[in-house]
């Protein structure tokens, strides 16, 4: 299964430039039927708006952009550069601009717009689409900020940590990954703590 990344969750950011409120929504997206089921949404949440502005981009190929009113180029492109030039796919954002009456140029849109996009990436955060082996670890309080910190060096999801007469710990970590933070682990141990592979999943999960 291909790795690839995408983004963590839905967000929204928002800011003002002289006057004008750009507000920015993104979303999580594998078709292009999820695509207009989140632009209807949006469309209806801001109706009164003059421009909302949009590019989504699939991992399945599928690339779209619009400018919505605006100036040729000053909006769904620069959105859609974000994107690419941080290597996210299956995403949709759509920056909502409020007019506020004083023009800001072809180049204030076109900042203006792809800050909108960063600003929304930002918000959602980025997640790797991958196999991960899930792990548990069984430890002593003691040990936990150690291992915690030796499984963050490693790229790890903490899932789940249930605290009882010792600490258990679920954790994601990428394939390449599992071998070195179960030496590290026993190696922190002296040999008392013994990480487990308890099977796989492909998902995104934050990184």
């Amino acid at each position: 299964m291909e790795e690839f990344l995408t983004i963590a969750g839905a967000a929204t950011s928002e800011f003002t430039e002289k006057k004008s409120r750009f507000v920015s929504d993104i979303f999580p997206v594998q078709t292009e039927e999820d695509v207009k089921s989140c632009m209807e949404l949006v469309r209806k949440k801001y109706h009164d708006a003059r421009h909302h502005c949009w590019c989504y981009r699939l991992k399945s190929g599928a690339v779209r952009y619009s400018d919505d009113g605006e100036p040729q180029g000053t909006a769904g492109q620069p959105m859609l550069a974000v994107f690419e030039r941080e290597k996210i796919f299956d995403v949709l954002c759509v920056v909502t601009r409020y007019f506020g009456g004083i023009l800001l140029g072809a180049g204030g849109l076109t900042r203006a717009y792809a800050r909108g996009a960063k600003d929304a990436l930002t918000a959602a955060g980025i997640a790797a689409n991958r196999v991960w082996d899930c792990v548990e670890i069984s430890c002593p309080y003691a040990l936990l900020e150690q291992i915690k910190l030796r499984l963050a060096a490693q790229s790890a999801v903490i899932e789940d940590i249930s605290y009882g007469a010792d600490i258990a710990i679920c954790a994601l970590l990428p394939q390449a990954n599992t071998a070195p933070v179960s030496d590290a682990i026993r190696e922190l141990s002296a040999g008392k703590v013994m990480p487990k592979v308890s099977g796989q999943v492909y998902r995104a999960a934050p990184v």
